[in-house]
């Protein structure tokens, strides 16, 4: 199918991108990799007048550090997030997620904050910008504003961004020296997440000292789960002890059913991948 005819703005600047979203209205969309929003459009699902592609604005791409946080820019790629160097030495845990996003032509061409900004709850970015701390930054006409992940997420494909607003770059604090692991359960390779979790730790003797765990897809927004991180603390890494702080992981969640499981065997899941996550953190 063919989209629905709309004017192009193709900005240089952040300042530029911004002022064509005011122009433009609630009807104007955003173009960052395009891996989500031209199926949409080819579908006719979305019929905006303006699109502004972001393609050109070059301070939204890279990596870099920023004291103790780690600034990766809206527009940088899967593809060289998977790559940096920075990021697996400071955010392993978002190396690790971006290792199994779609496959490599998805990669190199989607963004990582488009991805984030689109919100969909299966996404596998989500939950570990979540359970990272992260913050992320918003320009809009009256400047730029800093969200905490876990205000930024509000529903199914819904954040606070404000429509005359773009995301300009995330700002993750650094968790150099964490362990870190991604399991994600689908029904076939490339596709996405039924259930998935996030998880980092910081072992110390042979005890967790700190544990960061977010879900993927258990609910219309990611999910901390904050009973896992705290049956983990303070207690050994062995297989038991993960084991039992496993149990926790599907307490506060409300998963949507559909054609692939329904609410229960998605707690259940949440708990096996948990338990796998977590211990292959610690291993790793």
């Amino acid at each position: 199918m063919i989209p629905s005819a709309f004017d192009y703005v193709a900005p240089s600047t952040v300042d530029e991108a911004v002022r064509a979203l005011a122009e433009a209205g609630e009807d104007a969309k955003v173009l960052a990799g395009g891996q989500s929003l031209l199926p949409v459009l080819r579908m006719r699902l979305a019929t905006p007048t303006v699109l502004v592609d972001l393609g050109k604005v070059a301070e939204l791409r890279g990596v870099r550090e920023d004291g103790d946080v780690l600034v990766i820019g809206a527009m940088t790629t899967h593809y060289d997030v998977q790559r940096d160097g920075l990021v697996a030495e400071h955010a392993l845990l978002l190396k690790k997620a971006t290792d199994t996003v779609a496959d490599p032509q998805v990669r190199h061409r989607g963004t990582f904050g488009g991805a984030i900004a689109h919100a969909d709850p299966a996404g596998d970015l989500l939950a570990p910008v979540l359970a990272l701390g992260a913050e992320l930054v918003v320009a809009g006409p009256g400047g730029r504003r800093t969200v905490a992940a876990a205000d930024f997420f509000e529903d199914f494909f819904t954040t606070s961004l404000h429509p005359d607003e773009i995301l300009v770059e995330v700002r993750v604090p650094k968790h150099t020296g964490w362990q870190a692991h991604y399991e994600k359960f689908n029904r076939v390779a490339q596709a996405w997440s039924m259930v998935a979790v996030a998880a980092a730790v910081r072992v110390e003797g042979g005890m967790i000292a700190e544990a960061r765990v977010a879900l993927t897809n258990m609910g219309s927004t990611p999910v901390r789960a904050t009973g896992v991180e705290a049956a983990l603390v303070g207690g050994p890494a062995t297989a038991e002890a993960i084991r039992a702080a496993a149990g926790h992981a599907a307490e506060g969640t409300d998963p949507t059913p559909d054609g692939n499981a329904d609410v229960e065997y998605r707690q259940q899941l949440a708990r096996v991948l948990t338990g796998r996550a977590v211990a292959a953190a610690v291993s790793s």
